[in-house]
């Protein structure tokens, strides 16, 4: 896309600038988005937007233009000068900010990706307009993942809250769409990795390898369809890429899975990415030691998903 336009309908009328333009018609999600407003891309009704209104609410008849070969238009203008963007916000405090993070952006910055916004760019941004605050990094999702993270504000909540996650205390929840249907329908996946530095994945290995980790989470089947299932899965352990892996590894594969692919589907079911969202999170508080509970909403592209899946 380099130059497209479009009238905002009824239908539309209240949802956020960075929301609408993340829908598949458009700009694909929330990180391109967010990029496009950054770097000036996106204009309402001949206005150009800033990363102050990517959270704008659209009204009824607004015209929306994305130029993408706009002469002139700041291409580092998200590096360089980063302005508060439109987080999606689920609980805040002196202590904690904990945000709904949209599928398509990174957590934290990877070397291979220098200069692509992340989320914990768009947190940093937040706490620097309001409090001067550094984020300070706990754990982090995938980036085609969405859901619940969390940052700690204070280097004192930074200290308690990776004491808790490396004693894996924090209860941590997802919803995964699969193919087929596990049996039984409640129970463990308990596996061995090894994570491949230079293929930056990974690998299923057995406890023999000395360095191999156990790897373990219990899944039980929320709703079935024809050729597929919704999962609770919760961590027991909190390996990278786990919850992908060893649901391939003991065979139902995530739809959208592009990475830990088994044979392919004879009815592959379409999906941009991973069908995976960090559903609900609960850990105790790291100023006063009160139990926390965190849930982050489906998002639009995963409930349309199951709504596909129950008509088949």
């Amino acid at each position: 896309m380099k130059n497209d336009s479009w009238q905002v309908n009824a239908a539309d009328s209240g949802l956020r600038l960075d929301k609408w333009l993340a829908d598949a018609t458009r700009l694909g999600s929330r990180a391109k988005a967010f990029e496009a407003i950054a770097r000036g891309k996106v204009f309402v009704n001949n206005k150009e937007q800033t990363s102050l209104e990517a959270g704008r609410k659209l009204q009824t008849g607004e015209t929306v233009r994305v130029w993408m070969d706009r002469p002139g238009s700041a291409k580092h203008r998200v590096f360089t000068n980063r302005q508060v963007a439109g987080l999606d916000t689920i609980y805040e405090d002196e202590a904690l900010l904990v945000i709904n993070k949209p599928s398509g952006l990174l957590t934290v910055g990877l070397p291979k990706h220098p200069e692509e916004v992340t989320l914990y760019d768009q947190v940093a941004d937040y706490l620097r307009h309001r409090s001067k605050l550094k984020p300070q990094i706990i754990h982090r999702i995938d980036r085609d993942t969405s859901g619940v993270v969390v940052f700690a504000k204070t280097d004192a909540a930074r200290v308690h809250l990776k004491r808790q996650f490396a004693a894996q205390k924090p209860e941590r929840i997802y919803q995964a769409v699969v193919y087929g249907i596990p049996f039984p329908e409640k129970g463990t996946w308990k596996d061995w990795l090894v994570w491949d530095k230079e293929e930056l994945a990974q690998k299923l290995s057995d406890p023999r390898d000395r360095r191999a980790v156990e790897a373990k989470c219990h899944y039980r089947v929320l709703e079935k369809f024809k050729e597929a299932s919704l999962l609770e899965v919760k961590l027991a352990t909190g390996k990278q890429n786990q919850i992908r892996l060893q649901a391939t590894a003991h065979g139902h594969q995530l739809i959208g899975e592009k990475q830990y692919q088994s044979e392919p589907p004879q009815n592959a079911i379409p999906f941009a990415r991973q069908a995976l969202h960090a559903f609900k999170l609960r850990l105790q508080h790291p100023i006063n030691n009160q139990p926390l509970q965190f849930e982050a909403p489906l998002p639009q592209d995963f409930t349309a998903l199951l709504q596909r899946l129950r008509k088949l």
